[in-house]
């Protein structure tokens, strides 16, 4: 069984689906101001990518791929001391996989230290670098902070002859680490912090895995960033929002630089998983303390781990499409991610029968010797494929230890002394007899009558057990090693820890249990490495393609199939009793359980609520899962009815009941709010209408939460209004154009892609209020 590498061009995160993203290249493109779309994908060789890089490979490649255009793959080796060749290999291999196609664009900063210098050396010329002598202690104290400026450096105002003489020498190896550090002469007292003379060269006394100890400088992020994109020629790059602040310094050396080309930076939001931790030092954490087995532990989050658990390329795919691509910041479900992994397996994933805690089940009226070979299909009715293989059924059986209770509760549909259940895809067994060892009083096994006419499974007269279990053979199941792997972090937020603590804390100690003498089918005897199967309300399991050898499979569990009696029992799970030729798939649950599908969760609620739920996805296009929530929370449907009431936008009013307002709740009641459903109704209009912008949006929301008021007067009187006015645009627009005179001949000169540069210093002159379209059709116009 193969798996197929995914076609970037198909995820929404870099396919068809519309996104931000790509209007802004559509626009690009249909403005002329580039011709060809060039992305890239640039990580650091540090530690290996997780599935937070993922987003970022299908967007990248997947963006290039859809315009014809091309996305390079670049490694940011500029960190000696963290880099290895491992890192290298084990990333290309992981974007390889993912489906990510660079051809011969394969590129490393380190080739381009030497241009690097000399750009460092052309800043210094123009008085716009000099070499600094403060510690590291000292140059953070005379920074400031966000509502102070910093200070000047003493040797800020070094002649250019001593800063070129300074850097030289740094260069030749002449001074120790933290003697000095190259910064660029910006603005101590810019709002925008990143823009306080930040450092663009260190000393670094380290071997460099490619270049060796030819160099003892380096240059850092922001300055290696911006100009190997620059080289590159690179139309369009996309970072995640962490890097928002970063763009006014990108965007800086660009201008101060005689670069080959002038790219433009843009942000999307990161992928934020809970249950999870997606920081590369974290994680390097948890593989040198041995916490897990390696980087590619299938309980990372890191791809190597997924795709040893068996996660395939295409479920990270629609995982990715499934969440889009956002300008905000949010926290995705994990079960979000297994939903979509469940999705993926269920239509891959042949069914076979396993006994993972095998109990001996003797059926005393089963003849000895006799073998029965049952054929039983390899997919549920609900799965387009066909195939089927035998199963041996005999006297003496395996079925699984929790499946069988001496005093049961109430509802217990499994096995119990005198209580029937069917045996899947064979006759009716009824428990007789429960032998126990007479030291530890542990059932050890049961002996079972055999109903021999229901062996087609049916009785003939009518009799249907609320109970089906899975079983093998006991003379012809073959023992194998099982791996059930859960998340490796038992709260939701493991990064959320209390001063003092460390994220190591929230480790779930039961992340893995390795089971040996489990039993499976004689079906799996030549299975392969790499394959995947389904076991029979258990979960699905991929063939581990490490340890596994011939004629020894170790069975990863991918992940679990949902479970009715552990909600019931409000016990550890356990398998449930599958009803027949069931599809082992599940929608996106909600935190901390499996759930099951939209239709089995409207059966659970009241009559009234389910046609509440009900109507909210027929009338009003609501999502099952925010309908669900609606229907269930007397409180946020009242806030999304008032708001739909002032605005008609459905989606968007329950998508910031649920997801923006909810949060912020923490342990208030709706009732207790400050304001109505009214007030959110008139934030999604001023957005919706452009007045302002999602992230102001975002803090109006905060302040209405804690004091209540009108958003459009909080908008009025705090000035977040975005500017829409062309004849106040028109003088910023002008300014600007005065104020760049080299760049306006060079625009005019036939270098378009400055149209970039003109919009990103004119939204900075409003403050970042400035209506970007306007911004651009004015420039174009005044431009050309």
């Amino acid at each position: 069984m193969t798996t197929q590498s995914p076609r970037p061009s198909d995820a929404d995160s870099g396919g068809a689906a519309s996104n931000f993203i790509r209007n802004i290249i559509a626009e690009d493109l249909a403005a002329g101001r580039h011709t060809r779309v060039v992305t890239r994908f640039p990580p650091e060789p540090n530690g290996y990518l997780h599935i937070g890089h993922a987003k970022s490979i299908l967007l990248n490649f997947g963006l290039a791929a859809d315009f014809g255009g091309v996305c390079h793959m670049r490694f940011d080796d500029t960190n000696p001391a963290a880099e290895d060749l491992e890192y290298v290999e084990a990333i290309q291999r992981d974007v390889r996989w993912l489906g990510g196609d660079w051809g011969d664009k394969l590129f490393f900063a380190s080739d381009y230290f030497e241009r690097l210098y000399a750009f460092a050396v052309e800043l210094i010329r123009k008085g716009k670098a000099y070499v600094c002598s403060l510690s590291e202690a000292e140059t953070r104290e005379m920074r400031g902070t966000v509502t102070e400026p910093g200070r000047d450096s003493p040797y800020r105002n070094r002649s250019v002859e001593e800063n070129l003489e300074l850097f030289a020498r740094m260069r030749a190896g002449e001074f120790p680490e933290g003697a000095h550090v190259l910064r660029a002469k910006i603005d101590m007292a810019a709002p925008n912090m990143k823009m306080r003379d930040p450092p663009i060269y260190r000393i670094k006394r380290a071997r460099h895995y490619r270049t060796g100890d030819a160099w003892c400088v380096y240059p850092l992020y922001d300055f290696a960033h911006s100009l190997s994109d620059a080289i590159e020629g690179i139309t369009h790059s996309i970072c995640t929002l962490e890097f928002e602040n970063n763009r006014e310094l990108y965007d800086w050396f660009i201008e101060h630089l005689d670069v080959p080309s002038r790219p433009r930076q843009y942000e999307f939001a990161r992928l934020n998983l809970n249950y999870t931790v997606m920081s590369k030092r974290k994680l390097l954490g948890l593989v040198k303390g041995g916490h897990v087995k390696g980087w590619d532990d299938p309980r990372m989050p890191t791809i190597a781990g997924l795709r040893r658990r068996g996660v395939t390329p295409e479920a990270i795919r629609s995982f990715c499409e499934e969440i889009g691509v956002a300008k905000t910041n949010s926290m995705v479900d994990i079960a979000k991610f297994e939903s979509c992994v469940r999705d993926d397996l269920n239509l891959r994933a042949p069914r076979v029968m396993a006994v993972l805690r095998p109990l001996r089940v003797v059926l005393e009226n089963y003849p000895e010797g006799q073998v029965e070979e049952i054929d039983a299909p390899y997919w549920p009715e609900d799965v387009p494929k066909q195939g089927s293989r035998k199963v041996p059924l005999s006297r003496v059986l395996f079925i699984e230890r929790d499946d069988f209770l001496e005093d049961p509760p109430k509802k217990w549909f499994r096995l119990a002394p005198g209580q029937q259940v069917r045996l899947r895809y064979a006759g009716f067994i009824t428990c007789r007899e429960v032998v126990k060892d007479p030291t530890t009083g542990e059932v050890v096994e049961l002996r079972c009558t055999y109903d021999h006419p229901t062996k087609s499974g049916e009785a003939p007269d009518g009799r249907k057990p609320k109970g089906t279990l899975h079983w093998v053979s006991a003379a012809h199941a073959i023992p194998v090693e099982v791996r059930l792997y859960d998340r490796l972090f038992a709260v939701e937020r493991p990064d959320a820890v209390e001063e003092g603590k460390d994220f190591l804390e929230n480790l779930n100690q039961g992340s893995l249990a390795s089971l040996t003498g489990c039993r499976v089918e004689p079906s799996l005897s030549t299975v392969e490495r790499g394959s995947h199967v389904q076991f029979e309300r258990q979960g699905f399991f991929f063939v581990d393609p490490v340890d596994s050898a011939p004629g020894a499979p170790v069975f990863n569990r991918t992940v679990a199939l949902k479970d009715s009696w552990s909600k019931l029992a409000g016990e550890k799970p356990a398998p449930a009793a599958a009803p027949e030729g069931a599809a082992a798939k599940a929608p996106p649950p909600r935190p901390k359980a499996e759930r099951a599908t939209f239709e089995e969760r409207l059966a659970r609620l009241d009559p009234a609520r389910a046609d509440r739920a009900r109507r909210l996805v027929e009338a009003r296009g609501i999502p099952g899962d925010d309908a669900l929530v609606l229907a269930e929370d007397d409180g946020l449907l009242r806030l999304f009815e008032e708001a739909v009431a002032v605005h008609d936008n459905p989606r968007s009013a329950a998508n910031w009941v649920i997801h923006s307002l909810s949060r912020e709740l923490k342990d208030r009641k709706t009732g207790d709010l400050p304001f109505s459903g009214a007030q959110l109704g008139e934030l999604l209009a001023l957005i919706d209408d452009g007045t302002i912008s999602g992230k102001i949006a975002k803090d109006v929301l905060a302040e209405i939460m804690q004091q209540g008021g009108s958003p459009r007067a909080i908008v009025e009187r705090r000035g977040l209004r975005q500017v829409a006015d062309e004849g106040a645009l028109e003088r910023i627009v002008d300014q600007i154009i005065a104020a760049h005179p080299g760049e306006v001949s060079r625009f005019r000169a036939g270098n378009t892609k400055l149209i970039g540069f003109f919009v990103g210093q004119v939204l900075k002159a409003s403050g970042g209020k400035a209506n970007p379209d306007l911004v651009n059709t004015l420039l174009t116009r005044k431009l050309a």
